[in-house]
């Protein structure tokens, strides 16, 4: 029927333009009560006490809840090492102890807003305060305070990959280069604030409709929470406001379905409701790691990268989240796009008392990216080579081995993908090389221009051993034909479209209309387990599985069957753990790749970096719904604008001094690319769906440092930490004192 690669109109577009969707925090019952937290507001202290009496006498109130009340008190995506509830009597060690200003204190659940605020105000916490772990510096000092149990020090992860031998490289090498990075917190802040309401369903399972990234993963760590088997908790999602990775970490959900457990067992079984608040969104979700790091490379004089030497050290704040897996794409990713005969990367996270570092839209591709884009500008114009001619003779080709000492997966379009950015940017390709475009001059004599180029690649899928899996349902009903096709899928729709191409690709793989696909999403009641909508992931995995769960019930229909219901898991090839003594490894199945070229106007009396030209070119090996990818590529563009030159995290103390939107600023439509230009590549995946890549995360990668570059290209001066506010830029250029912070005291 062709339905893959055509801009059909996403499904759920007209229900959200006329605000007939519903999200978390539109589902309202008439009977419901009402659930409010209280936060810690401190970021490292002991819970001595807990008095709720005078909340619990309120009138209105139905029921407060403390750490006491919690059956299995932690949770956690990779290690169980953050209570639900902070504070004396539950049976975790260390949950006496709050370890940053958002950890969770006590639920008040009562008759309406008001009066739950109201009883927060009437609970009384006594506090006693522990030493502050505010910096890495502190964190690793040598008699640094231990955050938690168990552990000798603030250091909870360490990847190491060795290959070659980086100290003789470094002997034959002609120039070496050295520097020192620092990349900062990033808020998602997405639209919707953390909302959803819970309730006993008519099977007497507690169900929560929340937002979220992995219903199945929410389900189990709520179940873990509780203490009862995962079916006995259903997770719903219904139509989510935004993502990018701030929802793969809990907020609500585990606190939601503990109302619905405790009231049952007083016989009330009412809906219970919340919703976040913006500034307790902003201080209760997880952000972009700050990442310190340290880079030393060595090329020989007619551009061949030799040896790399990398240190990585991401602040993972107090609590695990995502950390270690988002150092894991760090650690792969600080040597680039490149072949590298030599490395010594050694990575590590690390516990302070800030919010927690975790997933957000590149994870950890954006911050080790920018490490080995700058090395390789400066490598480049310390050998006088046209910095598209160095990337020419280093990027990997089919069969390079990559720095954990495995060949780089097939489909391998790095170079491809470059040549095409560099001719759209104006480059030329001569018989001595390529040769950069000289950019346009301002009549202002304050405004400097240039161009620049930077590139990248990251996973498609989990990574480094992760079990990964799919599943899909598709149930075709009629009788001589096929009337009907449900689609019974549990990949989460955050925004990015996948509910559109899932649709669209159960439409092809099946030769029927789109108009005949009835679609069933995100329940774990009603859905196999999708895995998490992150890594890129979901277009490859769901289509995958969609694809195999036709041809099953295709069969089924051939021989008669009414209703044909076919399910498939699809299962990728598997990855490998990095070994603990060199981190050799098979870390990911797949790979996208994209090159960024930029045109950067630099205002030298203000400081204002203006981006007159971006130019996106990605591989997304097949275009499924090209007005989707293109809507990707140009969202992702905006959002690490942001990160690279406005969005400013400022904290005191481990204290968040942005905790809202009019202090933590974002771009406007006033503060985006003058121009971004959006190429598709289609140069297809060896094992996705009709070919299909990831495309999500790709254009965040090389983003920060090429606008970097082009700030250094147009005014001479390097910059190697952002963002590049017009205070920041002016303090470079000499224009306002400096104000340099330690290496490991930046906050």
């Amino acid at each position: 029927m062709n339905e893959v690669g055509k801009s059909t109109n996403r499904i759920d577009a007209l229900a959200k333009v006329t605000g007939k969707a519903k999200y978390p925090g539109d589902f309202t019952f008439a009977d419901q009560l009402i659930m409010k937290v209280l936060f810690s507001e401190r970021v490292h202290a002991r819970v001595v006490s807990i008095d709720v009496s005078a909340a619990q006498a309120l009138e209105g109130v139905v029921l407060v809840l403390t750490a006491k009340d919690i059956p299995v008190n932690e949770y956690g995506l990779s290690i169980y090492d953050q209570p639900v509830l902070c504070g004396p009597g539950s049976g975790k060690e260390g949950a006496d102890i709050v370890r940053f200003e958002g950890d969770q204190v006590a639920l008040v659940i009562a008759e309406n807003a008001e009066i739950a605020q109201k009883a927060l105000s009437l609970i009384k916490v006594e506090y006693q305060d522990l030493p502050i772990v505010k910096t890495l510096g502190d964190a690793l000092k040598v008699d640094a305070t231990i955050l938690h149990p168990g552990q000798t020090s603030n250091i909870f992860h360490h990847n190491v990959v060795r290959l070659g031998n980086v100290e003789e490289a470094f002997k034959a090498c002609d120039v070496i280069v050295e520097g020192e990075y620092q990349t900062p917190v990033q808020e998602h802040a997405y639209l919707q604030p953390e909302a959803g309401v819970g309730f006993l369903d008519e099977e007497e399972r507690i169900t929560i409709v929340v937002g979220g990234q992995w219903t199945h993963k929410d389900q189990a760590q709520t179940a873990h929470a509780l203490g009862v088997p995962n079916e006995k908790i259903r997770v719903i999602y219904p139509a989510i406001g935004g993502a990018f990775g701030g929802r793969e970490d809990m907020s609500v959900q585990i606190i939601l379905a503990l109302a619905v457990m405790r009231l049952h067992e007083k016989g009330i079984d009412r809906p219970v409701k919340i919703v976040w608040t913006r500034e307790e969104s902003i201080l209760g979700h997880a952000k972009r790691h700050a990442y310190t790091m340290k880079a030393k490379w060595g090329a020989t004089k007619d551009g061949k990268i030799l040896a790399a030497q990398c240190e990585i050290w991401a602040n993972g704040g107090a609590y695990g989240y995502t950390s270690n897996k988002v150092l894991g794409n760090a650690t792969l990713l600080a040597t680039g796009p490149y072949e590298i005969p030599n490395v010594a990367t050694d990575a590590y996270a690390v516990y302070t008392n800030d919010i927690p570092g975790g997933a957000f839209r590149g994870f950890g591709g954006p911050q080790g990216t920018f490490m080995a884009e700058m090395q390789a500008n400066k490598l480049a114009d310390a050998l006088g080579i046209d910095p598209v001619e160095f990337r020419m003779r280093n990027l990997f080709k089919e069969g390079s081995i990559i720095s954990m000492g495995s060949v780089i997966s097939e489909g391998v379009t790095i170079r491809e993908v470059t040549e095409r950015c560099a001719l759209e940017a104006g480059w030329t390709k001569t018989e001595d090389g390529w040769k950069q475009p000289i950019p346009p001059k301002s009549e202002n004599p304050h405004i400097k221009s240039a161009w620049s180029l930077a590139c990248g690649y990251k996973n498609v899928g989990f990574s480094y051993g992760a079990p990964e899996n799919c599943g899909a349902t598709i149930v075709l009903e009629g009788d001589k034909e096929i009337e009907v096709a449900k689609l019974y899928h549990a990949g989460a729709e955050v925004g990015q479209g996948s509910h559109t191409i899932f649709a669209q690709i159960a439409a092809e793989a099946l030769g029927l209309p789109l108009s005949k696909i009835q679609t069933l999403y995100s329940d774990t009641a009603t859905s196999l387990d999708s895995g998490s909508v992150s890594a890129s992931r979901m277009t490859h995995m769901g289509g995958n599985s969609i694809i195999g769960a036709a041809r099953v019930a295709l069969e089924k229909w051939d021989e008669g069957n009414r209703p044909a219901i076919g399910s498939f898991v699809y299962r990728p090839p598997k990855t490998t753990p990095l070994d603990p003594v060199d981190g050799h490894c098979y870390p990911n199945f797949t790979y996208g790749y994209v090159a960024q070229a930029f045109l950067v106007d630099v205002d030298t009396r203000s400081g204002n970096v203006t981006l007159r030209e971006v130019i996106s070119v990605d591989d997304v090996g097949k275009a499924i719904n090209p007005q989707l990818v293109e809507g990707q590529i140009e969202g992702c563009v905006v959002q690490a604008s942001g990160y690279t030159l406005i969005e400013d995290w400022k904290k005191k103390d481990a204290k968040a001094l942005t905790d809202r939107l009019s202090r933590y600023l974002i771009p406007t439509v006033k503060d985006i690319p003058v121009k971004t230009r959006s190429v598709i590549m289609e140069l297809a995946d060896p094992i996705g769906p009709y070919g299909a890549r990831g495309v999500g995360e790709m254009p965040y990668l090389p983003f920060a440092a090429g606008v970097l570059e082009a700030v250094y290209q147009a005014t001479g001066v390097r910059f190697n930490r952002f963002p590049l506010t017009d205070e920041v830029v002016l303090r470079g250029l000499g224009k306002l004192p400096a104000h340099d912070v330690g290496f490991w005291d930046y906050e």
